[in-house]
């Protein structure tokens, strides 16, 4: 099968190719395990970590892509949840350990045996792959392929993200960064919550347009004030810049939600900027979020099934990964990016 492999830890301002086209052998599904042929794979900012060591595979070569729709080519001994044919998705959670305290009480997210699909194990940057059937979920069939492939990450992680902010209807929320987990956001808070008013925070000009085309009431530059303090903030960035400056736009009691599976540290001394009276006096809170359940990807599917939530997509084929990835780097960004893998 072909498979874009990643083999080493590289810096993309410097090389624009990370990975390597290849022809492996296609893997065979075990114990609980199904073999899918993927259709399509989301490509995502965590795999720009990967690849530049800030939160870097246990092994290499490894298959990155965590965001993997496909059909269900063959099922494994002792296999019961799907059969050939069926549509299923893999998120970024391919594995918990299910028996520590974590697992136990639902937070399998926090588990310290917790698995990523494509740093951990072979991901969906590939003809098939496999994967453990209780953690895959059923796509509903509203969805395309390559529609259904951002709403198993930046779909899911912006869902737990808005749960964990708190928001009530009425109050004002922040996004800063408007890749593919922000626009979503903004899709799912219009339905969800109508009086909410959305402003956003974006580096780019043509992010901030596309804010607006979808219905947020404002939209700045990142060192902006936004018009009236906001109850809540949703931080997508891979930098620290946006943190502090959302920290000046959060209102008492208000609550900051980082997204983002590590920051880089080339801006790190914006943390210096920080002061005490200004940024977090009055009750402010920061919060992180880590990884997804099961239950926030399968609780979102069926959330943006109801609405309906379509991403805005940008289709690559699978020899296009690098390009993919480099726009990405350069926040080239209008919505979610996906690798068109088969049909």
């Amino acid at each position: 099968m072909k498979a874009m492999v990643m083999t080493r830890i590289v810096d993309l301002t410097k090389n624009r190719s990370p990975l390597e086209l290849r022809e492996i052998p296609r893997p065979s599904p075990g114990e609980n395990e199904i073999l899918l042929r993927v259709r399509a794979c989301g490509v995502c900012h965590t795999e720009i970590d990967e690849i530049e060591g800030r939160t870097p595979p246990a092994r290499l070569p490894v298959i990155p892509g965590h965001q993997v729709v496909g059909v269900v080519e063959e099922a494994g001994r002792n296999t019961a949840l799907f059969k050939p044919g069926d549509r299923v998705g893999v998120a970024w959670i391919f594995s918990a350990c299910g028996r520590c305290g974590f697992c136990l009480s639902g937070q399998e997210n926090l588990c310290p045996e917790f698995k990523g699909t494509g740093r951990d194990a072979n991901g969906g940057y590939a003809e098939y792959m496999i994967v453990k059937e209780d953690f895959a979920s059923a796509i509903p069939p509203v969805f395309s392929d390559v529609e259904a492939a951002p709403l198993l990450c930046a779909g899911a992680i912006g869902y737990r993200s808005l749960a964990l902010t708190g928001l009530r209807d009425g109050q004002n929320l922040g996004l800063t960064g408007f890749g593919a987990s922000g626009h979503l956001v903004l899709k799912m808070v219009r339905h969800r919550f109508p009086k909410t008013r959305v402003y956003v925070f974006a580096r780019a000009e043509k992010e901030r347009e596309f804010a607006l085309e979808l219905g947020a009431a404002w939209a700045g530059a990142t060192e902006e004030r936004a018009p009236q303090k906001l109850e809540a903030i949703i931080d997508t960035t891979p930098v620290w810049k946006p943190v502090v400056e959302a920290l000046l736009n959060l209102a008492p009691g208000g609550r900051l939600v980082v997204n983002a599976i590590r920051k880089e540290s080339a801006d790190r001394e914006e943390l210096l900027q920080l002061d005490y009276p200004e940024h977090l006096w009055m009750e402010k809170e920061i919060k992180s979020v880590a990884n997804v359940t099961r239950a926030d990807v399968r609780e979102f599917l069926r959330l943006a099934a109801e609405i309906p939530i379509r991403p805005e997509v940008e289709e690559y084929t699978l020899e296009d990964a690098n390009r993919a990835l480099a726009e990405i780097k350069e926040r080239k960004i209008r919505g979610a990016k996906v690798l068109r893998v088969s049909r």
